[in-house]
């Protein structure tokens, strides 16, 4: 098995020198807890082992998040990279590239796209890059500097992918990319880990447990674009324009970060610190979504958010700030509420609508069904086995379905 410092036992070489299944290196800055990388473990437990192969490659690091791929086939390297730009990781990846000779190489984000140079000259047949969402330094997609690493970009990727119509609008519109040159596929949830509660089990360590308590609760990484304080600020709003709701209402905020300080700190100076619950990340999250009432998700900027797939699977209704594609899930009014970004008091006047009981349930049941019709986990292995397929069939067979097509595939992929 490949170690997680890059290297590879003689053993694992044979294995996959003699397997005819095409090998998918997967590429992301850091292999641990988030959405990006919790729709990659759906992605390879799901897709058929008869098909691919995978390798995950961290430029940073790989964490025990790994334990939740449920194959053992999947190899992990992790290559430490330092801060800044990864000029100096091309060879290394180059010659891991020749090593492992994949046939795909499919980067994630931005803090990813430089791995798609050396997969360009390690002739890679076909280099994917897929575009997730933005992050605290780019809201809206007008960072310059961005724009320009992403142009540069362009010639050494052979296909893109958007998760929502967001980025897809952003990659035409702003980096210029023909709209052939990308597909357009959303997350999915699974449904079955992800399901409503129909009988109540305790959640280990919580200290709210009771019928007569209502919890508003978020899950997500504490940092600046997933914005929690926005949501402490929120409640303690709610409190204050309504404060018979203290004896009922709860903030339950999932997850660890840099702004697990601050968040502690609007709920104490507001006295309101009894009324928090904090753990930290937690490995039972299907479990704990279904303590929660309400789902609220106050961040900066989204892609196609696994959190609001996941609380709507759960029949939870839905609070988000209208950013990215949340419009893209959320039927506002109907199974949950859009609030503009960094708005205190239109998210407390949406908290305070789902207050209600009957309300809130009957938007968490349209949310469920939404999923069901529109989200499921299968749809989405489905639609990325086909373009694995699809592009890798077209490099066999040396030319793309359009005349049109194979002169911007000839174009950019420099006749690899």
């Amino acid at each position: 098995m490949m170690s997680v410092s890059g290297r590879m036992s003689a053993d694992s070489r044979n294995v996959i020198s003699g397997d005819a299944r095409p090998l998918v290196a997967h590429i992301v800055y850091r292999f641990d807890v988030g959405g990006l990388e919790n729709g990659l473990v759906n992605l390879l437990n799901r897709l058929p082992r008869e098909r691919f192969r995978h390798v995950v490659v961290s430029l940073t690091d790989v964490t025990e998040f790994r334990e939740r791929v449920s194959r053992n086939d999947v190899e992990y390297v992790a290559l430490h990279k330092s801060p800044g730009h990864g000029v100096r990781l091309y060879r290394r990846l180059y010659q891991l590239f020749r090593r492992l000779r994949p046939q795909i190489v499919h980067t994630r984000n931005l803090a990813a796209l430089e791995a798609a140079v050396p997969a360009w000259f390690a002739r890679v047949p076909v280099r994917i890059h897929g575009e997730h969402g933005r992050d605290v330094g780019d809201l809206r997609g007008d960072n310059r500097t961005y724009r320009i690493v992403r142009r540069v970009h362009r010639p050494f990727v052979t296909h893109y992918v958007a998760l929502s119509d967001d980025l897809e609008r952003y990659l035409v519109d702003a980096i210029g990319l023909p709209a052939p040159r990308i597909t357009r596929i959303v997350n999915g949830v699974d449904t079955e880990r992800f399901r409503p509660r129909t009988s109540h089990v305790p959640v280990v360590g919580c200290p709210f447990d009771g019928a007569s308590l209502w919890c508003f609760g978020t899950v997500g990484r504490l940092q600046a674009v997933k914005h929690q304080t926005l949501l402490a600020r929120a409640f303690v709003r709610l409190l204050e324009r309504a404060p018979e709701l203290r004896s009922r209402c709860r903030l339950l905020i999932i997850g660890d970060g840099p702004l697990r300080t601050e968040i502690g700190q609007i709920l104490a100076h507001a006295g309101a610190s009894d009324l928090l619950w904090m753990p930290g990340t937690r490995n039972d999250v299907p479990h704990v979504l279904r303590t929660f009432d309400v789902f609220v998700l106050p961040s900066l900027a989204e892609g196609i958010s696994n959190t609001i797939l996941e609380a709507m699977a759960t029949g939870l209704p839905v609070i988000a700030t209208n950013v990215g594609g949340n419009a893209e899930l959320i039927e506002n009014g109907r199974t949950g509420i859009l609030v503009a970004p960094e708005d205190v008091e239109a998210l407390a006047t949406a908290m305070l609508r789902y207050a209600d009981a009957a309300a809130a349930r009957a938007a968490g049941a349209a949310g469920r069904e939404r999923v069901e019709r529109l989200y499921g986990l299968d749809a989405m292995v489905a639609s990325y086995c086909a373009l694995y397929e699809r592009l890798l069939a077209f490099k066999l067979r040396g030319s793309i379905a359009s005349p049109g097509a194979r002169a911007v595939e000839n174009m950019t992929s420099g006749g690899h």
